[in-house]
């Protein structure tokens, strides 16, 4: 299967650059997977689509302010709220943090530019208003651009990491939001019920849910439960190959409390639609499954499934999503739910329909 098979027109008009005024404002398109049909919709529908005794499971993982601007050691020490405007200086660097891997000391695998200048054993400094605020040193160096990279709060006795994180970083929107991160950003790239934090980026179906939109959906004998995945480089890691098999995932963490996933087996022993909201929720469920044979297990584990046409879903009934990437894995996902060619088809519907695509656009429901 080729890579290419999952391409799409789409005009880059059509990417949203900012959310819209109200959570629940976007459109929904309504896509049978059986029959091929759709419809348009409103989000504001979405309790209406569901039926009592149907179980929705979030992914319930908090965005947190990853995305540093700094300098390298020696550089001139310009804030940070001005890096973005300032790459091309001399020794201006940024750094997306994508996985901890340890916390006593803050170690992370990191994404950096200038990537190739960046060597092992150099020391970066971040800040703001012409202060430093977090020293790190990169340890080690790894493929497409990452480094892994250890750091230090600066200044502030008995100060943590994520204190600092918290008053200097950025909200880590996606590259193809062409705008600096504001204010806002920290409030509406976030889901209302988000709570673990560990994230890079949000998962973006989620965004649209209001605390009044759970509310309804409850109301109709709707049961609800999270679980959490923090999103990282395997939700967003482009396909750098023609063979769609060749694909390898980076793995995310993901954990399923025991009441969670108590209430999902019983769901699926009582054949009631477990419906997911987002692709990430999608590879928790799925992965969970398969490591307990048909059960889904409570726990810690890393999913790194690459779901696409021909994958046998488990787990999962219906999937509310928002649109994605033409021929990235995300797409494969919903292909291999939906039907390639239904969802393509849906796709470009959507993009004659002038919908919203990606993180702040519209969303999608496949049953």
């Amino acid at each position: 299967m080729l890579v290419s098979d999952f391409h799409f027109h789409l005009p880059g008009e059509l990417i949203a650059q900012q959310p819209l005024a109200a959570r629940d404002g976007a459109r929904l398109l309504h896509l049978q997977r059986t029959s091929g049909q759709y419809a348009d919709r409103r989000f504001r529908d979405f309790p209406e689509l569901l039926q009592s005794g149907d179980l929705v499971v979030f992914n319930n993982t908090r965005v947190f302010p990853a995305r540093l601007y700094g300098r390298r050691e020696g550089a001139h020490a310009v804030g940070a709220h001005n890096a973005a405007a300032s790459d091309f200086l001399p020794g201006r660097i940024e750094v997306l943090l994508t996985r901890q891997l340890s916390s006593q000391p803050n170690d992370w695998e990191c994404l950096v530019r200038p990537g190739r200048k960046i060597g092992v054993g150099e020391r970066l400094f971040f800040g703001e208003r012409n202060r430093d605020e977090l020293q790190a040193q990169v340890l080690a160096r790894a493929e497409f651009g990452e480094r892994r990279i250890r750091f230090q709060p600066v200044g502030h006795s008995g100060d943590d990491f994520f204190a600092a994180l918290d008053r200097i970083g950025h909200v880590p929107l996606p590259p193809y939001i062409a705008r600096p991160d504001s204010s806002r950003d920290r409030e509406r790239y976030q889901t209302v019920y988000a709570q673990q934090r560990g994230s890079v980026a949000a998962p973006t179906a989620g965004l649209h849910f209001t605390p009044e939109t759970l509310d309804r959906i409850r109301q109709r004998g709707v049961e609800t439960v999270d679980l959490t995945l923090h999103v990282g480089l395997g939700t967003f890691q482009p396909v750098r190959v023609e063979r769609v098999e060749d694909h390898k995932l980076h793995s995310e963490p993901y954990s399923i409390s025991t009441n969670a996933a108590s209430a999902i087996n019983r769901a699926l022993r009582a054949s009631r639609r477990v419906i997911a909201v987002g692709t990430t929720t999608v590879r928790s469920l799925e992965h969970a499954i398969r490591l307990g044979a048909g059960t889904v297990v409570a726990g810690a584990a890393a999913a790194d499934l690459f779901m696409y046409p021909g994958f046998e879903f488990k787990a999962v009934n219906a999937i509310l999503t928002n649109f994605h990437l033409p021929q990235s894995s995300l797409l494969m996902l919903v292909c291999a739910f939906g039907g390639r060619e239904n969802v393509l088809r849906a796709y470009d519907h959507a993009v004659l329909e002038r919908y919203r695509f990606y993180s702040y656009g519209d969303c999608m429901f496949l049953e």
